[in-house]
């Protein structure tokens, strides 16, 4: 299975995070999953490409050119797709991968995970979006979507499109069940 992974690029963050991250690319290198990502060397898209990798896995880097200029491109990768932009790094990572599972991030990984979400709100794909919520990093988005439907600007069940696990163990039976 291709896997896409969002996540952070930023290297200031919980260590558990990082840990968690390889865990994850060791499981995915053990069971045969592809992973697909951003592309760069920093943060944890590092962490879990290195980790893939070293793990005997496949590693699909899907990576703008603005990240190219900075070389920032991971070492870790099987695969390299270069891209013009951030919109066509998610049409194709979007294209390329089968489920998406998004690790502590910011706003860009909020904007990935937003995209397939509502992707699938309308009907552009069936494939599961999973929030791996480490340690609760997701639980404020967690809460801010509840209230949301509960203020009705969300039609349908949110908890069908966005999944959340907490631990790796969650995360592998809905990659088992996909």
């Amino acid at each position: 299975m291709k896997i896409a992974v969002y996540c952070s690029a930023n290297s200031q963050l919980d260590p558990d995070f990082y840990r968690l991250a390889a865990e994850m690319g060791q499981w995915m290198a053990r069971k045969g999953h592809t992973l697909v990502f951003g592309g760069t060397d920093l943060g944890l898209m590092e962490a879990i490409a290195k980790a893939v990798h070293e793990g005997g896995g496949r590693v699909i880097g899907v990576v703008p050119t603005k990240v190219e200029e900075r070389g920032h491109i991971s070492p870790w990768l099987d695969v390299h797709i270069p891209c013009d932009n951030l919109s066509d790094r998610k049409q194709l990572m979007e294209a390329q991968s089968d489920v998406f599972v998004a690790l502590p991030g910011g706003v860009g990984t909020l904007d990935e995970v937003f995209n397939v979400v509502a992707s699938a709100s309308i009907g552009y794909h069936q494939k599961r979006v999973i929030l791996y919520n480490m340690k609760g990093f997701w639980d404020s988005l967690i809460q801010m979507m509840t209230d949301l439907r509960a203020k009705g600007v969300i039609r349908g069940d949110i908890d069908q499109q966005l999944l959340v696990v907490n631990s790796l163990e969650e995360l592998e039976q809905l990659i088992i069940d996909n």
